[in-house]
């Protein structure tokens, strides 16, 4: 089957917006979103401190193929990253350390595979963000076809091409670029969040109680 390759048009943000994206924990974002947007739990980073926000590159991959994310860095532009739908397919690798080195030489910033890679150790140090279902030794195929810069099921979520991606520790929130609310109202309201968590976490430090400052029933109240 031949690889389908779209070719989407969306405006790119700026590195200063996407700076700030960063900035802002998944947690605070994925509440601003009504817990919506969030991948599964699955999906973590190969190591700690590998925080990013980038536009996604959508890939779609048949299972156990990577032939397709081959093609998929000739699309990919510096600062992006590629969102790879592999089925959730957990034992056979479809990234590893040669193309890390491809997609560094294109200035990918990120990956996030919904499937496994390997070579754990060399894209830990390679300082490309990397977050994935799982590491395997096994590797793949080549040549069953696949997708990009299509709409995918990604862990859950859906992605479009441009969609805003962040990652932390917690792991990976999308937020639609044409979010109905707007970009920029949803970081007003996250930062506003932080603003008044900040204030909570200084009246507990003050000796409040959190179910005086949740407003949480008593407990013979509560059910």
């Amino acid at each position: 089957m031949a690889i389908r390759i779209a070719q989407p048009s969306f405006d790119r943000l700026s590195a200063e917006a996407l700076a700030a994206w960063k900035e802002i924990p998944t947690a605070v974002i994925s509440d601003e979103l009504n817990r919506t947007g969030t991948m599964a739990a699955a999906i973590g980073p190969l190591g700690p401190g590998m925080g990013f926000a980038a536009q996604a590159l959508t890939v779609q991959a048949m299972v156990g193929d990577n032939a397709v994310l081959h093609h998929a860095l000739l699309s990919a532009w510096p600062g992006c990253v590629l969102v790879v739908d592999g089925r959730g397919h957990e034992d056979t690798a479809i990234w590893g350390g040669i193309l890390t080195a491809a997609a560094q030489a294109r200035g990918v910033a990120a990956l996030v595979v919904d499937g496994a890679v390997r070579d754990a150790a060399e894209l830990r140090a390679s300082g490309l963000s990397v977050y994935t279902r799982a590491v395997v030794p096994n590797g793949p195929h080549k040549g069953f076809g696949g997708g990009i810069n299509v709409t995918i099921q990604c862990a859950g979520t859906t992605v479009r091409p441009g969609d805003l991606v962040v990652g932390d520790d917690d792991g990976i929130v999308v937020v639609p670029l044409d979010h109905p609310d707007g970009l920029e109202a949803i970081i007003g309201r996250a930062r506003a969040r932080i603003a008044k968590e900040e204030g909570i976490l200084k009246k507990i430090a003050d000796g409040v109680s959190t179910v005086e400052l949740l407003g949480i029933p008593p407990a013979d109240q509560v059910g």
